[in-house]
């Protein structure tokens, strides 16, 4: 008996231990998000070295003096997961950029957005994919199948558009701010539909047929994801409209739109859908439906709480990607050809730098030919500009590479896996450091001033106005704006349709929503006044 509790004594001991130093480990790191903070706002007035580098830079200081107290056995402090990325990391990030983003900018600028973020990475993933092929069996680096080829065509199409969104000014530049901003969260998404598409898929033996059945389930994965997206935004939206929480506790309203917008990213892991698109879809809902059905002090609240819990997660990715780039493991497998390591980081930059400029410059000209203003059209230098801007790689890449090429547990022990990991965390560090740094000059000559801007939008014919009609927009109704200057034509809906055709999407979805949509979902202008209800008293600036 003394033997078995002494051995359960020794057990217990080593129990503690391993949990404190988990403990110290969640210190640190924690401590180091405070410093990332502190320091990001100490440089924002430079504007040059924003939140994502700041904290690249000192994942990397850390990790050189974890690698230096441990003796080179290791160099950061948490396991990297996907799974902690893609379940708690990433969907607060994805959620708050569709809750934030101004939908007025966002809806007509739709069919470009698309074009950009769902063409224009099939394209780079064909030419990424077919040129790691080409390279890459040259570079004798080891047996890669065709799943891996297409993997890594669909890891490196994953954009990263955080350090250009932080240096563009959405109310300067909204065109361009909308575009680049659009264009990043639906090329993720559809960087990680082709991802989930091609591991569903055996590959060793691709023919006609499967490759149909690769783009069916692609289509599949993109429809389903929105609508599921959609739906739940529109059930926790019903739901608040109907219950209407806030009359007793604003907590539950708030705890309900947190926990509503967690659930629709699970529901859509749960059936195998994109996380991604659902959560973005169901934000954009949520901030146009049930957002306006809770009390003024929850939207506050939630408004503010979103934003928080995605600047805290970008900030831990950052983090742990300057981290993780210095674990000894995966550099020793290849320690003893560094020189094809950085042969195949560069082709790959290469390939990312071909495959993006192959659909922004084709696919602008294309979206120019649908516009009939010139302030519409995507002139050259913002074709420049969001070009550069989808350059840099960041942690979707990370994360998918980990997937693909690590097996349970985050080993790397195979020579051709460990290329891959160590190239991708090269090209991830290099596009957002040198990429990111160049940004602001790059902007600054590229992009108009402020005055500039305001001196051409006070010179743009106001005339087509009455048919720019914002859709899902949270102005008041342009139609009752309207009522007095009966004067104005309207040509007929057929030839609307023909000449202005997004407009006029725009402007039956404005009548079908209010006619039908927010009388029963809510919104703005369409919530019973109840004594304490939310009711439009003021007017919100920040969508």
């Amino acid at each position: 008996m003394a033997i078995d509790i002494s051995s359960l004594f020794a057990k217990a001991g080593a129990l503690s231990a391993s949990d404190h130093a988990s403990v110290v480990s969640m210190n640190l790191f924690v401590a180091l998000l405070c410093a990332c903070i502190v320091i990001g706002h100490l440089l924002e007035e430079n504007r040059w070295i924003n939140e994502s580098i700041t904290a690249l830079a000192i994942g990397l200081c850390t990790g050189i003096v974890i690698l230096l107290t441990t003796g080179g056995k290791s160099s950061h402090l948490l396991v990297f997961s996907e799974e902690l990325f893609f379940i708690y990391l990433l969907p607060p990030i994805i959620f708050n950029a569709g809750f934030q983003v101004k939908k007025k900018q966002f809806f007509r600028n739709f069919m470009t957005i698309m074009l950009f973020g769902a063409v224009g990475t099939l394209i780079s993933f064909i030419i990424i994919s077919l040129g790691a092929m080409q390279f890459f069996k040259k570079m004798n680096i080891g047996p890669l199948t065709i799943g891996d080829y297409l993997a890594i065509g669909a890891i490196f199409s994953a954009t990263d558009s955080v350090c250009t969104l932080q240096v563009l000014n959405q109310d300067e530049t909204p065109l361009l701010y909308s575009l680049v901003f659009g264009e990043g969260v639906v090329n993720d998404a559809t960087s990680v539909v082709l991802f989930n598409a091609i591991q569903s898929f055996d590959l060793s033996h691709i023919n006609s047929g499967i490759a149909l059945q690769l783009v069916g389930n692609f289509l599949y994965l993109f429809i389903s994801s929105t609508m599921l997206g959609v739906l739940a935004g529109l059930l926790s939206a019903y739901i608040i409209k109907k219950l209407y929480f806030g009359r007793h506790s604003t907590d539950r309203e708030v705890a309900l739109m947190i926990l509503m917008a967690y659930f629709s990213y699970m529901l859509a892991e749960l059936f195998y859908l994109s996380g991604i698109l659902t959560v973005f879809f169901c934000g954009i809902v949520m901030s146009h439906y049930t957002w306006h059905n809770v009390t003024e002090s929850s939207r506050v609240t939630t408004k503010h709480a979103f934003a928080t819990l995605s600047f805290v997660a970008e900030i831990f990715i950052f983090l742990y990607v300057g981290m993780d780039a210095l674990d000894i493991e995966k550099w020793r497998v290849v320690s003893d050809s560094l020189g094809e390591s950085v042969g195949v980081s560069a082709v790959l930059l290469g390939l990312i730098l071909l495959g993006r400029a192959a659909f922004v410059f084709p696919l602008s000209f294309l979206s120019n030919l649908t516009k009939k203003s010139p302030y519409e059209k995507v002139n050259w230098k913002q074709q420049v500009t969001i070009w550069w801007a989808g350059l840099m790689r960041g942690a979707v890449s990370m994360a998918l590479a980990y997937n693909q090429f690590t097996s349970s547990g985050g080993y790397t022990q195979l020579r051709e896996d460990a290329f891959m990991i160590t190239s991708t965390i090269t090209v991830v560090l290099f596009s957002t450091v040198a990429f990111g740094l160049m940004t602001k000059p790059l902007v600054r000559i590229l992009l108009p001033s402020s005055k500039q801007l305001a001196r051409m939008i006070s010179s743009e014919p106001s005339s087509p106005k009455s048919l720019i009609l914002p859709f899902l927009n949270n102005e008041p109704d342009s139609e009752t704006n309207q009522q007095g200057n009966t004067s104005i034509p309207r040509p007929t809906s057929l030839r609307m349709l023909l000449s202005t055709p997004s407009h006029t999407v725009h402007y039956y979805w404005r009548k079908f929503d209010n006619a039908f949509m927010r009388p029963v979902f809510g919104g703005r202008g369409f919530t019973p006044f109840v004594p304490g209800s939310p009711t439009e008293r003021t007017e919100h600036q920040w969508q």
